[in-house]
Protein backbone atom coordinates (compact mmCIF):
# COMPACT_ATOMS: atom_id res chain seq x y z
CA UNK A 1 0.00 0.00 0.00
CA UNK A 2 1.08 3.11 -0.70
CA UNK A 3 2.10 5.32 2.31
CA UNK A 4 -0.25 8.53 2.50
CA UNK A 5 1.49 11.47 3.77
CA UNK A 6 -0.31 14.68 4.38
CA UNK A 7 1.79 17.81 5.85
CA UNK A 8 1.59 21.27 5.71
CA UNK A 9 4.37 23.19 3.46
CA UNK A 10 6.99 24.24 6.62
CA UNK A 11 7.01 27.79 5.94
CA UNK A 12 3.41 28.22 5.12
CA UNK A 13 3.94 29.50 8.89
CA UNK A 14 6.35 31.45 9.73
CA UNK A 15 7.05 33.07 12.60
CA UNK A 16 3.27 33.23 13.49
CA UNK A 17 3.14 29.27 14.02
CA UNK A 18 6.45 29.51 16.05
CA UNK A 19 4.43 32.24 18.31
CA UNK A 20 1.07 30.06 18.05
CA UNK A 21 2.11 26.74 18.12
CA UNK A 22 1.37 24.76 21.08
CA UNK A 23 3.85 21.86 21.80
CA UNK A 24 2.17 17.55 21.20
CA UNK A 25 4.66 15.79 20.63
CA UNK A 26 5.75 13.13 23.35
CA UNK A 27 9.45 11.78 24.24
CA UNK A 28 10.63 9.23 22.93
CA UNK A 29 10.75 6.72 26.08
CA UNK A 30 6.77 7.72 26.02
CA UNK A 31 6.42 7.16 22.11
CA UNK A 32 7.78 3.47 22.76
CA UNK A 33 5.48 2.25 24.54
CA UNK A 34 3.18 2.15 21.30
CA UNK A 35 3.71 -1.20 20.04
CA UNK A 36 4.39 -2.72 24.10
CA UNK A 37 2.08 -1.71 26.82
CA UNK A 38 0.24 0.45 24.04
CA UNK A 39 -1.22 -0.95 20.90
CA UNK A 40 0.21 0.59 17.86
CA UNK A 41 -2.29 3.01 17.95
CA UNK A 42 -2.16 3.86 21.68
CA UNK A 43 -4.82 2.06 23.20
CA UNK A 44 -4.27 0.47 26.42
CA UNK A 45 -3.26 -3.50 25.29
CA UNK A 46 -4.27 -5.08 28.30
CA UNK A 47 -7.10 -6.56 29.42
CA UNK A 48 -9.05 -4.81 31.86
CA UNK A 49 -9.09 -5.97 35.96
CA UNK A 50 -12.51 -8.17 34.91
CA UNK A 51 -11.15 -9.48 31.45
CA UNK A 52 -14.67 -8.52 30.05
CA UNK A 53 -13.04 -6.34 27.93
CA UNK A 54 -9.65 -8.38 26.44
CA UNK A 55 -6.44 -7.94 25.41
CA UNK A 56 -6.01 -6.55 22.12
CA UNK A 57 -3.89 -9.19 19.90
CA UNK A 58 -3.79 -7.56 16.61
CA UNK A 59 -7.41 -7.43 15.53
CA UNK A 60 -9.08 -9.33 12.70
CA UNK A 61 -7.18 -10.41 9.97
CA UNK A 62 -7.85 -9.44 6.42
CA UNK A 63 -9.30 -12.76 5.57
CA UNK A 64 -11.30 -13.19 8.61
CA UNK A 65 -14.68 -13.93 7.04
CA UNK A 66 -15.84 -14.36 3.45
CA UNK A 67 -16.54 -10.85 1.19
CA UNK A 68 -18.61 -11.96 -1.83
CA UNK A 69 -18.14 -10.31 -5.56
CA UNK A 70 -19.89 -6.97 -4.54
CA UNK A 71 -17.58 -6.49 -1.66
CA UNK A 72 -20.01 -6.97 1.19
CA UNK A 73 -18.77 -8.38 4.04
CA UNK A 74 -19.60 -11.59 6.10
CA UNK A 75 -19.96 -11.19 9.70
CA UNK A 76 -17.12 -13.09 11.72
CA UNK A 77 -18.88 -13.11 14.98
CA UNK A 78 -22.20 -14.52 13.60
CA UNK A 79 -22.45 -17.47 16.12
CA UNK A 80 -21.94 -14.89 18.95
CA UNK A 81 -24.89 -14.77 21.52
CA UNK A 82 -26.13 -11.83 23.36
CA UNK A 83 -24.76 -12.27 27.22
CA UNK A 84 -27.57 -9.99 28.19
CA UNK A 85 -29.89 -7.64 27.35
CA UNK A 86 -30.06 -3.81 28.50
CA UNK A 87 -33.91 -2.34 29.17
CA UNK A 88 -35.29 -0.17 31.10
CA UNK A 89 -36.22 -2.97 33.75
CA UNK A 90 -32.88 -3.61 34.68
CA UNK A 91 -31.06 0.05 33.68
CA UNK A 92 -30.06 0.74 36.93
CA UNK A 93 -27.39 -2.18 37.11
CA UNK A 94 -25.78 -0.94 33.78
CA UNK A 95 -26.32 2.83 34.11
CA UNK A 96 -22.50 3.63 35.52
CA UNK A 97 -21.31 2.28 31.97
CA UNK A 98 -23.95 4.27 29.79
CA UNK A 99 -23.59 7.34 28.26
CA UNK A 100 -26.29 10.42 29.62
CA UNK A 101 -27.63 10.18 25.57
CA UNK A 102 -28.03 6.94 25.81
CA UNK A 103 -29.47 7.03 29.56
CA UNK A 104 -32.36 9.36 28.01
CA UNK A 105 -32.95 7.12 24.98
CA UNK A 106 -34.17 4.67 27.73
CA UNK A 107 -35.68 7.11 29.15
CA UNK A 108 -37.90 8.46 26.30
CA UNK A 109 -38.39 4.99 24.24
CA UNK A 110 -38.36 2.96 26.89
CA UNK A 111 -41.16 0.54 25.40
CA UNK A 112 -38.88 -0.21 22.45
CA UNK A 113 -35.52 0.90 22.99
CA UNK A 114 -33.36 -1.80 24.37
CA UNK A 115 -29.55 -3.08 23.83
CA UNK A 116 -28.12 -6.23 23.38
CA UNK A 117 -25.05 -6.59 24.65
CA UNK A 118 -22.28 -9.35 23.44
CA UNK A 119 -18.65 -10.28 24.50
CA UNK A 120 -16.35 -7.84 23.60
CA UNK A 121 -14.20 -8.53 20.62
CA UNK A 122 -11.07 -6.10 19.66
CA UNK A 123 -11.27 -6.35 16.11
CA UNK A 124 -9.29 -3.03 15.18
CA UNK A 125 -6.32 -3.38 12.65
CA UNK A 126 -5.25 -1.26 10.27
CA UNK A 127 -1.83 -1.57 7.69
CA UNK A 128 1.53 -1.68 9.47
CA UNK A 129 2.46 1.54 7.41
CA UNK A 130 -0.27 3.31 9.57
CA UNK A 131 1.26 2.01 12.57
CA UNK A 132 4.67 3.53 11.60
CA UNK A 133 3.53 6.55 10.53
CA UNK A 134 1.48 6.65 14.27
CA UNK A 135 4.87 5.89 15.84
CA UNK A 136 6.30 8.57 13.99
CA UNK A 137 2.99 11.61 14.69
CA UNK A 138 4.00 10.75 18.56
CA UNK A 139 7.30 12.16 18.71
CA UNK A 140 7.05 14.85 15.91
CA UNK A 141 3.47 16.05 15.65
CA UNK A 142 2.05 19.67 17.02
CA UNK A 143 -0.63 21.41 17.46
CA UNK A 144 -0.27 24.58 15.95
CA UNK A 145 -2.63 28.12 15.88
CA UNK A 146 -3.72 27.11 19.55
CA UNK A 147 -4.68 23.63 18.59
CA UNK A 148 -6.49 24.71 15.21
CA UNK A 149 -3.60 22.78 12.59
CA UNK A 150 -0.88 20.49 12.76
CA UNK A 151 2.54 20.72 11.62
CA UNK A 152 4.41 17.15 11.27
CA UNK A 153 1.98 15.31 10.45
CA UNK A 154 2.04 11.92 8.60
CA UNK A 155 -0.73 9.51 7.57
CA UNK A 156 -3.69 9.30 10.87
CA UNK A 157 -3.75 9.85 14.25
CA UNK A 158 -1.33 13.06 15.36
CA UNK A 159 -1.17 12.08 18.88
CA UNK A 160 -1.86 8.40 20.02
CA UNK A 161 -0.65 9.40 23.30
CA UNK A 162 -2.92 12.23 23.93
CA UNK A 163 -2.66 15.19 26.65
CA UNK A 164 -5.88 17.19 26.07
CA UNK A 165 -9.15 16.69 24.42
CA UNK A 166 -8.46 18.86 21.50
CA UNK A 167 -5.78 16.24 20.58
CA UNK A 168 -7.99 12.92 20.82
CA UNK A 169 -10.53 15.31 18.60
CA UNK A 170 -7.62 15.73 15.82
CA UNK A 171 -7.20 11.30 16.25
CA UNK A 172 -10.72 10.97 15.35
CA UNK A 173 -10.47 14.01 12.30
CA UNK A 174 -7.51 12.06 10.76
CA UNK A 175 -7.55 8.87 11.83
CA UNK A 176 -7.25 5.89 8.77
CA UNK A 177 -10.03 5.63 6.72
CA UNK A 178 -8.56 3.03 3.79
CA UNK A 179 -6.67 6.23 1.51
CA UNK A 180 -9.12 6.30 -1.21
CA UNK A 181 -13.05 5.08 -1.85
CA UNK A 182 -15.98 5.28 -3.30
CA UNK A 183 -19.35 4.37 -2.36
CA UNK A 184 -23.29 4.20 -2.51
CA UNK A 185 -25.06 5.05 0.81
CA UNK A 186 -28.53 5.61 2.02
CA UNK A 187 -29.98 8.02 3.87
CA UNK A 188 -32.85 8.03 5.99
CA UNK A 189 -34.70 10.59 8.11
CA UNK A 190 -37.98 9.11 9.58
CA UNK A 191 -40.98 11.19 10.92
CA UNK A 192 -41.94 10.71 14.46
CA UNK A 193 -44.18 7.55 13.26
CA UNK A 194 -41.68 5.99 11.30
CA UNK A 195 -42.19 7.57 7.56
CA UNK A 196 -39.52 9.07 5.27
CA UNK A 197 -38.02 9.56 2.18
CA UNK A 198 -34.74 7.75 1.48
CA UNK A 199 -32.18 9.75 -0.11
CA UNK A 200 -28.96 7.76 -2.15
CA UNK A 201 -25.66 9.71 -1.84
CA UNK A 202 -22.46 8.46 -4.56
CA UNK A 203 -19.39 9.58 -2.00
CA UNK A 204 -15.73 9.99 -3.22
CA UNK A 205 -13.07 10.45 -0.96
CA UNK A 206 -9.34 10.78 -1.27
CA UNK A 207 -6.53 11.95 0.63
CA UNK A 208 -4.48 14.82 -1.64
CA UNK A 209 -1.41 11.56 -1.00
CA UNK A 210 -3.58 9.55 -2.75
CA UNK A 211 -4.33 11.39 -5.62
CA UNK A 212 -3.20 9.71 -9.19
CA UNK A 213 -1.20 12.76 -9.68
CA UNK A 214 0.07 13.78 -6.62
CA UNK A 215 3.34 16.47 -6.23
CA UNK A 216 4.89 15.70 -3.25
CA UNK A 217 6.89 18.97 -4.31
CA UNK A 218 3.33 20.81 -4.71
CA UNK A 219 3.05 23.19 -1.51
CA UNK A 220 -0.73 22.69 0.10
CA UNK A 221 -2.76 22.98 3.25
CA UNK A 222 -5.63 20.23 1.46
CA UNK A 223 -5.65 17.11 3.51
CA UNK A 224 -8.77 15.56 1.71
CA UNK A 225 -11.14 15.91 -1.23
CA UNK A 226 -14.41 14.99 -1.45
CA UNK A 227 -17.85 14.85 -3.59
CA UNK A 228 -21.00 13.59 -2.58
CA UNK A 229 -23.67 13.55 -5.38
CA UNK A 230 -27.16 13.06 -5.16
CA UNK A 231 -29.00 10.12 -7.29
CA UNK A 232 -32.39 10.04 -5.40
CA UNK A 233 -34.84 11.33 -4.69
CA UNK A 234 -35.68 12.57 -8.05
CA UNK A 235 -36.84 16.22 -6.43
CA UNK A 236 -32.57 16.35 -5.26
CA UNK A 237 -31.01 14.22 -8.26
CA UNK A 238 -27.75 15.90 -9.63
CA UNK A 239 -27.17 18.15 -6.66
CA UNK A 240 -23.38 17.48 -5.72
CA UNK A 241 -20.88 19.04 -3.23
CA UNK A 242 -17.64 19.25 -3.47
CA UNK A 243 -15.01 19.47 -0.62
CA UNK A 244 -11.32 20.25 -0.50
CA UNK A 245 -10.52 19.38 3.14
CA UNK A 246 -7.62 21.93 4.80
CA UNK A 247 -5.92 20.42 7.56
CA UNK A 248 -5.85 24.49 9.47
CA UNK A 249 -9.25 25.80 8.71
CA UNK A 250 -8.26 29.07 10.63
CA UNK A 251 -5.73 29.86 8.22
CA UNK A 252 -7.74 28.67 5.32
CA UNK A 253 -11.43 27.78 5.76
CA UNK A 254 -12.63 24.79 4.34
CA UNK A 255 -13.00 25.04 0.97
CA UNK A 256 -16.78 23.93 -0.73
CA UNK A 257 -19.05 24.13 -3.58
CA UNK A 258 -22.50 23.16 -4.77
CA UNK A 259 -23.50 22.61 -7.58
CA UNK A 260 -27.21 22.92 -7.94
CA UNK A 261 -29.14 20.80 -10.93
CA UNK A 262 -32.18 23.00 -11.29
CA UNK A 263 -30.11 26.33 -11.94
CA UNK A 264 -27.43 24.47 -13.14
CA UNK A 265 -24.69 26.38 -12.14
CA UNK A 266 -21.51 25.85 -9.41
CA UNK A 267 -21.68 28.24 -6.44
CA UNK A 268 -19.53 28.44 -3.68
CA UNK A 269 -20.52 27.06 -0.32
CA UNK A 270 -19.13 28.64 2.76
CA UNK A 271 -22.42 27.41 4.65
CA UNK A 272 -20.94 23.55 5.01
CA UNK A 273 -18.99 24.27 7.72
CA UNK A 274 -19.43 24.46 11.66
CA UNK A 275 -23.24 24.34 12.00
CA UNK A 276 -24.68 25.24 8.35
CA UNK A 277 -27.51 22.46 7.77
CA UNK A 278 -26.36 18.91 6.28
CA UNK A 279 -27.13 18.12 3.00
CA UNK A 280 -30.78 16.91 1.97
CA UNK A 281 -31.01 16.31 5.88
CA UNK A 282 -34.33 18.24 6.70
CA UNK A 283 -32.16 20.22 9.19
CA UNK A 284 -31.68 17.22 11.25
CA UNK A 285 -28.53 17.50 11.22
CA UNK A 286 -25.23 20.79 11.06
CA UNK A 287 -22.57 20.15 8.50
CA UNK A 288 -19.81 19.21 11.23
CA UNK A 289 -21.99 16.05 12.60
CA UNK A 290 -21.37 14.22 9.42
CA UNK A 291 -18.99 11.82 10.70
CA UNK A 292 -19.83 11.97 13.61
CA UNK A 293 -17.93 14.85 13.62
CA UNK A 294 -15.50 17.44 11.09
CA UNK A 295 -14.20 20.55 10.24
CA UNK A 296 -12.44 23.22 12.79
CA UNK A 297 -12.20 22.72 16.23
CA UNK A 298 -11.37 26.36 17.01
CA UNK A 299 -14.58 27.00 18.20
CA UNK A 300 -15.17 25.06 21.20
CA UNK A 301 -12.44 24.53 24.19
CA UNK A 302 -11.45 21.32 24.46
CA UNK A 303 -11.44 19.64 28.26
CA UNK A 304 -9.99 15.79 28.27
CA UNK A 305 -12.04 14.33 31.04
CA UNK A 306 -10.07 11.11 30.77
CA UNK A 307 -10.86 7.10 29.80
CA UNK A 308 -14.07 5.41 30.97
CA UNK A 309 -15.47 1.83 30.08
CA UNK A 310 -18.70 2.18 28.20
CA UNK A 311 -21.54 0.14 26.36
CA UNK A 312 -20.75 1.27 22.77
CA UNK A 313 -21.88 -0.48 19.27
CA UNK A 314 -19.32 -2.54 17.58
CA UNK A 315 -18.57 -5.00 15.35
CA UNK A 316 -22.22 -4.55 13.97
CA UNK A 317 -21.85 -6.61 10.92
CA UNK A 318 -25.52 -8.20 11.59
CA UNK A 319 -27.12 -4.28 11.11
CA UNK A 320 -24.95 -4.16 7.57
CA UNK A 321 -26.45 -7.07 6.28
CA UNK A 322 -27.26 -7.47 2.86
CA UNK A 323 -30.20 -9.58 3.76
CA UNK A 324 -32.05 -6.41 5.48
CA UNK A 325 -34.11 -3.92 4.00
CA UNK A 326 -34.08 -0.42 4.98
CA UNK A 327 -37.73 -0.86 6.04
CA UNK A 328 -36.61 -3.72 8.35
CA UNK A 329 -34.12 -1.18 9.90
CA UNK A 330 -36.18 1.68 10.20
CA UNK A 331 -38.41 2.18 12.76
CA UNK A 332 -40.45 4.80 14.70
CA UNK A 333 -37.81 6.74 17.30
CA UNK A 334 -34.93 4.91 16.78
CA UNK A 335 -33.95 1.83 14.63
CA UNK A 336 -34.24 -1.66 15.07
CA UNK A 337 -32.31 -1.96 18.37
CA UNK A 338 -32.82 -6.19 17.37
CA UNK A 339 -30.29 -5.89 15.18
CA UNK A 340 -27.82 -3.73 16.85
CA UNK A 341 -24.14 -5.26 18.91
CA UNK A 342 -22.90 -3.56 21.90
CA UNK A 343 -19.63 -4.34 23.49
CA UNK A 344 -17.73 -3.18 26.84
CA UNK A 345 -14.62 -1.07 25.51
CA UNK A 346 -12.59 1.37 26.92
CA UNK A 347 -13.01 5.13 25.49
CA UNK A 348 -11.84 8.94 26.00
CA UNK A 349 -14.20 11.47 27.02
CA UNK A 350 -13.63 14.60 25.88
CA UNK A 351 -16.22 17.74 26.43
CA UNK A 352 -16.85 20.06 24.30
CA UNK A 353 -17.84 24.22 24.84
CA UNK A 354 -18.36 26.94 23.06
CA UNK A 355 -16.19 29.88 23.44
CA UNK A 356 -17.14 33.20 25.16
CA UNK A 357 -18.12 35.49 21.15
CA UNK A 358 -18.57 32.25 19.29
CA UNK A 359 -21.45 30.79 17.61
CA UNK A 360 -23.26 27.58 17.20
CA UNK A 361 -26.33 25.46 17.68
CA UNK A 362 -24.53 23.32 20.01
CA UNK A 363 -23.65 24.82 23.36
CA UNK A 364 -21.85 21.54 24.39
CA UNK A 365 -20.70 18.32 23.10
CA UNK A 366 -19.90 15.63 25.25
CA UNK A 367 -17.95 12.75 22.89
CA UNK A 368 -17.30 9.05 23.80
CA UNK A 369 -14.21 8.20 21.19
CA UNK A 370 -12.96 4.32 21.33
CA UNK A 371 -9.66 3.79 22.26
CA UNK A 372 -8.83 1.06 19.97
CA UNK A 373 -9.72 3.38 16.51
CA UNK A 374 -10.08 6.67 17.67
CA UNK A 375 -13.74 7.11 16.05
CA UNK A 376 -16.63 8.73 17.97
CA UNK A 377 -18.59 6.23 19.14
CA UNK A 378 -21.47 8.39 21.13
CA UNK A 379 -21.73 12.57 21.07
CA UNK A 380 -24.25 13.97 23.05
CA UNK A 381 -25.20 17.40 21.99
CA UNK A 382 -26.78 19.98 24.66
CA UNK A 383 -28.62 23.16 23.31
CA UNK A 384 -28.28 26.81 24.73
CA UNK A 385 -30.22 25.90 27.49
CA UNK A 386 -28.11 23.18 28.64
CA UNK A 387 -30.92 20.24 27.93
CA UNK A 388 -29.88 17.71 26.13
CA UNK A 389 -31.05 17.89 22.49
CA UNK A 390 -29.47 15.36 20.11
CA UNK A 391 -27.79 11.94 20.50
CA UNK A 392 -25.55 10.77 17.84
CA UNK A 393 -24.10 6.78 17.69
CA UNK A 394 -21.67 4.92 15.38
CA UNK A 395 -22.64 1.53 14.96
CA UNK A 396 -18.76 0.60 14.28
CA UNK A 397 -17.54 -2.64 11.62
CA UNK A 398 -13.76 -3.14 10.94
CA UNK A 399 -13.40 -3.23 6.86
CA UNK A 400 -11.27 -6.15 7.64
CA UNK A 401 -10.38 -7.17 3.80
CA UNK A 402 -9.01 -3.80 3.78
CA UNK A 403 -8.18 -3.26 7.41
CA UNK A 404 -9.52 -0.05 7.62
CA UNK A 405 -11.84 0.70 10.65
CA UNK A 406 -15.69 2.14 10.04
CA UNK A 407 -18.71 2.77 10.20
CA UNK A 408 -21.70 0.36 9.27
CA UNK A 409 -23.86 3.50 9.70
CA UNK A 410 -24.41 6.76 11.83
CA UNK A 411 -27.24 7.24 13.74
CA UNK A 412 -28.21 11.16 15.04
CA UNK A 413 -31.76 11.01 17.55
CA UNK A 414 -33.05 14.62 18.14
CA UNK A 415 -35.18 14.23 21.13
CA UNK A 416 -36.75 17.35 20.85
CA UNK A 417 -38.91 16.65 17.53
CA UNK A 418 -38.44 12.84 17.91
CA UNK A 419 -36.86 12.43 15.01
CA UNK A 420 -34.12 10.60 14.05
CA UNK A 421 -31.29 10.49 10.75
CA UNK A 422 -29.56 7.67 9.97
CA UNK A 423 -27.05 8.33 7.56
CA UNK A 424 -24.41 5.40 5.69
CA UNK A 425 -26.87 2.73 5.11
CA UNK A 426 -25.73 -0.07 2.03
CA UNK A 427 -28.21 -2.85 2.67
CA UNK A 428 -29.52 -2.56 -0.44
CA UNK A 429 -27.19 -1.00 -2.50
CA UNK A 430 -25.44 -2.44 -5.63
CA UNK A 431 -21.94 -2.89 -4.41
CA UNK A 432 -20.11 -2.04 -0.98
CA UNK A 433 -16.68 0.64 -0.58
CA UNK A 434 -14.86 0.82 -3.79
CA UNK A 435 -11.55 1.04 -2.58
CA UNK A 436 -9.91 0.57 -5.25
CA UNK A 437 -11.13 3.93 -6.14
CA UNK A 438 -8.41 5.86 -8.26
CA UNK A 439 -8.73 9.77 -8.86
CA UNK A 440 -6.72 12.76 -10.31
CA UNK A 441 -6.61 16.35 -8.93
CA UNK A 442 -9.13 17.60 -11.55
CA UNK A 443 -11.68 15.21 -10.59
CA UNK A 444 -11.98 17.12 -7.59
CA UNK A 445 -12.15 20.74 -10.13
CA UNK A 446 -15.40 23.02 -9.81
CA UNK A 447 -15.32 21.34 -13.61
CA UNK A 448 -15.68 18.11 -12.65
CA UNK A 449 -18.57 19.35 -10.15
CA UNK A 450 -20.66 20.62 -12.60
CA UNK A 451 -20.36 17.13 -15.24
CA UNK A 452 -21.00 14.98 -12.38
CA UNK A 453 -24.36 16.94 -11.52
CA UNK A 454 -25.67 16.63 -15.11
CA UNK A 455 -28.95 14.77 -14.86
Amino acid sequence: MQTIRTWLKAGAFSLTALSTAAMAAVPAEEAAQLGAKLTPMGAEKAANASGSIPAWTGGLPVTAAPVDANGFLSDPFASDKPLFTITKDNLALYKDNLTPGQLEMFKRYGDTYKMPVYQTRRSAATPDSVYAAVKKNATTTNLIQGGNGLENFDTAIPFPIPKSGVEVIWNHITRYRGGSFRRVITQATPQANGAGTLVTFEDQFTYRTQLKDYDPKEPSNVMFYFTQNVLQPARLSGNVLLVHETIDQVKEPRLAWMYNAGQRRVRRAPQVAYDGPGLATDGLRTSDNYDMYNGSPDRYDWKLVGKKEIYIPYNSYKLASTKLKYDDILKPGHIDQNLTRYELHRVWEVEATLKPGQRHIYAKRHFFIDEDTWQAAEVDHYDGRGQLWRVAEAHAMQLYDHLVPYYAFETLYDLQSGRYLALGMTNQEKRFYDFDFQASKADYSTAALRNAGVR
